[in-house]
C-alpha cells in the first residue's frame, strides 16, 4: 500500500492559448542566459533562504548550491516537520528530523535529483546542454503573456518542460511528472542578486490550488566554493529509540489478515491499537486516534496511493510509539482516514507502522511463525538470514530489481499489499504482457488510499527477487490510468502474496534485504477469487461493489449494489469479511454458496457455483 504526501515535492493553473511559431533551442537559451546573468567570479556557492507557506502549514526552507554543476542541499524547518534532501553529484538523499540519512536511488528519486542539479546549475546553457536532449516546442501563451517553450531531458534525468517569458526571457515555469501527476512550478518577482536576476518567488501546483505550496526569498548571496564536504551526502546521526531493558532485539506477534500484517502498537503510552504494518506505507494515525488522545495536529495536504483518488492528510506530532517494547520518541505520523477502510478490510484499522519505524531498526518478518523482530542495527548478524537482494529506496518505498519471464525491471516489496504480483499499466503495455496471458479474468482487486484498483488476474510466469525465484505467482495487469500503479517508473509491486513464502529481513541502513523461504506449507497460496466479485461490509450486512463479467456471481444473478443480509443462513453481521473472502477462494470448485439478497422489500436466496477463474 504506498503512500505519497504532495509536502516538499514542487499543472499549469492557467487555459493555455493554441500554439505559436518558436525559436529555435539555442536561440531561448542564449537569451536566458544574457537576461539571467553570469555568477559572480569566484563565488560559484549560492546560499538561499526562504519563507515557506502552504498546505496549512509555514516555516522556513534554505538552499545551498554549487552553481557549477548544480549539486545542492536543502534543508527545511515546517510546521512539525524538519529535515533535508540533496544530490552530491551522485546520489540524492534524505534526511528525516532525527539526523537520519536514506539514499535515494529507487524510482524516480534519481532522475527528479538530476533534473533539479541541471536547472540549478543552468547547465542548458553549456556547449553541448551538459549531454542532454533540448527540444524547442511551439510557443504558449497563458495569462496574456507568451512563453518559448523547450521540453529538456538530462543525462540520467528525466523529461520535463521549461517555460521563458518570450519578453524578459527569464525561465517563468517548469513543469515535470513527478509520480504520475504533473507537477508546476512558476517563478515570479525576479531582481538582482550580486547581478544575477533569481526569481523571488516559487509556487507549486499539483492540480488543487488549495495544496498549493509557496517559497518567498528572504536572503540569498554567493560566495566561494569553500569545503567541498558541503555537498557530500551527511552521515547518519539518528538515535531516537531504544528497546526496553536495553535489549538487543525485541519480537512479538502479528495476523496475517487479507495479507495484511497486523500487530499491536501504544501510541503515547496508550492502548494497545492493533496496527497494520507497511513497508509501503508511512507512519499513521486516524483521525479518531488523535482525537481520542488529544494529539496535536497541523496542515492539510494530498495522500497518494494504490487507485486514482487522494484522501486528504494532517500530520500529527507523536510523543512515543511503543512496538513490542521497541520505542521511538517524538514523530511526526501522518493522520489519514485509514478508519474508512475498515469495510473493505473487514476490521478497524487505527493506524499504520510504516517506513520510519523499519528504517532505526533492522526488521524481520516471519511469515512461518507469525513473529517481528525489530533489531539494534549494532547488534545484527547476517550470517543466517538467507539470500542478501539490495534494495533501494523512492522516497519511503523500498525498491528491488527483478525478473519476470525474464524482463528485468525495478518491483515496489509491499508488505501493505495484499495481491501476490501486480505489474504497472505501462510496463504491462511495454512489453505486451497481456499477450501472453490466458485463462484469466478482469476484476476490482483491491483498494487503496485512491479508492478500487482494476487488474486482469491470471497465473503468470516466473518472478525473479534478485536471484531469488518465486514460480507461477497470481499476476495482476493494473489497467488503472493514476495512482502508484500506473507509474512508468516501476515494473511492479511485490505484495504480501509472495512475500509470505519468506522469512523477509530488512537491513535499510545497508539497503539490503534478506530472504529465507519458511518451513513447511504455505496456506491460502496462488489462489483467486472462485465467485467472482467483490464484496465489502456496510452496516451489518454486505454489499456487492463488483461482479466479474461472465463469473459464477454474474451467472447466478448476483449484481452490483446487492445487499447480501445472509450467507448460507448466517447473518451477515456475524460474519468475518476476510473469514468470507478466504471462503470464496479455497473452497473446492463446485461447491455452492447461498446469498440472501434483499432487493427492494423482498428477499431472495442466490446460489454460486465456485469455480476457477484462472
Amino acid at each position: 500500500m504506498r503512500y505519497q504526501t504532495a509536502l516538499l515535492a514542487f499543472t499549469a493553473l492557467a487555459t493555455i492559448s493554441p500554439a505559436l511559431a518558436s525559436p529555435d533551442a539555442d536561440t531561448i537559451l542564449r537569451a536566458n542566459h544574457a537576461a539571467t546573468g553570469n555568477v559572480p567570479a569566484g563565488k560559484p556557492v549560492l546560499t538561499a533562504s526562504y519563507k515557506f507557506a502552504g498546505q496549512g502549514l509555514t516555516g522556513t526552507t534554505q538552499s545551498l548550491i554549487d552553481t557549477r554543476d548544480g549539486r545542492f542541499v536543502d534543508s527545511f524547518a515546517i510546521g512539525p516537520l524538519t529535515g533535508a534532501n540533496g544530490y552530491d553529484g551522485t546520489r540524492a538523499w534524505q534526511k528525516d528530523q532525527s539526523g537520519t540519512v536514506t539514499t535515494q536511488n529507487g524510482g524516480e528519486a534519481a532522475p527528479l535529483a538530476v533534473n533539479e542539479a541541471y536547472r540549478r546549475g543552468n547547465l542548458w546553457w553549456t556547449a553541448d546542454h551538459a549531454g542532454a536532449s533540448v527540444k524547442a516546442d511551439p510557443q504558449a501563451s497563458a495569462d496574456g503573456a507568451t512563453y518559448d517553450v523547450l521540453t529538456v531531458t538530462p543525462k540520467g534525468g528525466k523529461a520535463f518542460d521549461a517555460w521563458f517569458d518570450s519578453k524578459t526571457h527569464l525561465l517563468a515555469r517548469i513543469v515535470e511528472v513527478q509520480g504520475t501527476v504533473p507537477t508546476t512550478t512558476t517563478l515570479t518577482g525576479y531582481s538582482a542578486v550580486d547581478g544575477v536576476m533569481l526569481a523571488h518567488k516559487q509556487v507549486q501546483n499539483t492540480g488543487d490550488v488549495k495544496f498549493d505550496q509557496s517559497m518567498t526569498m528572504a536572503d540569498a548571496s554567493y560566495a566561494a566554493a569553500g569545503d567541498p564536504a558541503q555537498f557530500a551526502m551527511p552521515a547518519s546521526t539518528g538515535n531516537d529509540f531504544q528497546i526496553a531493558g536495553g535489549a538487543k532485539e525485541a519480537t512479538f506477534p502479528f495476523q496475517l489478515v487479507n495479507n495484511h500484517i497486523y500487530a499491536d502498537v501504544k501510541i503515547n503510552g496508550k492502548g494497545p491499537y492493533t496496527f497494520i504494518f507497511d513497508t509501503g506505507g508511512v507512519n499513521v494515525v486516524t483521525p479518531p486516534i488523535v482525537k481520542a488522545l488529544s494529539i496535536p495536529v497541523e496542515g492539510k495536504s494530498e495522500a497518494r496511493g494504490g487507485g486514482e483518488g487522494t484522501m486528504e492528510m494532517q500530520f500529527a506530532k507523536v510523543a512515543s510509539i511503543d512496538v513490542g517494547g521497541a520505542v521511538i520518541k517524538d514523530q511526526v505520523f501522518a493522520s489519514i482516514p485509514l478508519d474508512s477502510f475498515a469495510h473493505i478490510e473487514g476490521r478497524d484499522m487505527p493506524g499504520m507502522v510504516g517506513f520510519e519505524t523499519f528504517r532505526r531498526f533492522v526488521t524481520r518478518i516471519d511469515y512461518g511463525n507469525r513473529t517481528i523482530t525489530l533489531i539494534d542495527p549494532k547488534a545484527f548478524d547476517p550470517k543466517d538470514a538467507g539470500t542478501a537482494v539490495p534494495i533501494v529506496f523512492d522516497g519511503n518505498i523500498p525498491e528491488a530489481e527483478g525478473t519476470y519471464n525474464g524482463i528485468t525491471g525495478k518491483y515496489m516489496i509491499d508488505t501493505g499489499a495484499r495481491h501476490a504480483l501486480v505489474m504497472t499499466s505501462p510496463f504491462s503495455e511495454k512489453n505486451n504482457l497481456r499477450a501472453g496471458a490466458t485463462k484469466g479474468v478482469e476484476s476490482v482487486t483491491g483498494w487503496g488510499v485512491g479508492g478500487p484498483t482494476r487488474s486482469y488476474v491470471f497465473r503468470g510466469g516466473e518472478l525473479k527477487i534478485g536471484t531469488v525465484t518465486v514460480p507461477g505467482s497470481i499476476t495482476q495487469l493494473s489497467t488503472d490510468n493514476k495512482g502508484a500503479m500506473a507509474s512508468a517508473d516501476l515494473a511492479g509491486n511485490i505484495g504480501g502474496g509472495v512475500l509470505k513464502q519468506f522469512v523477509i529481513t530488512f537491513d535499510y541502513g545497508h539497503d539490503v534485504m534478506y530472504l529465507k523461504p519458511v518451513a513447511g506449507k504455505v496456506d491460502d497460496l496462488n489462489t483467486f477469487d472462485r465467485a467472482g466479485m467483490w464484496i465489502n461490509k456496510d452496516n451489518g450486512n454486505l454489499t456487492v461493489v463488483d461482479i466479474t463479467a461472465g463469473a459464477p456471481a454474474a451467472a447466478a444473478g448476483l449484481k452490483k449494489d446487492d445487499i447480501v443480509t445472509a450467507v448460507d443462513g448466517k447473518p451477515a453481521a456475524g460474519i468475518a469479511l476476510p473469514d468470507l473472502r478466504y471462503r470464496l477462494r479455497n473452497d473446492a470448485p463446485g461447491s455452492v454458496v447461498t446469498f440472501t439478497v434483499k432487493r427492494g422489500n423482498a428477499s431472495e436466496d442466490v446460489k454460486v457455483t465456485l469455480r476457477d477463474l484462472i
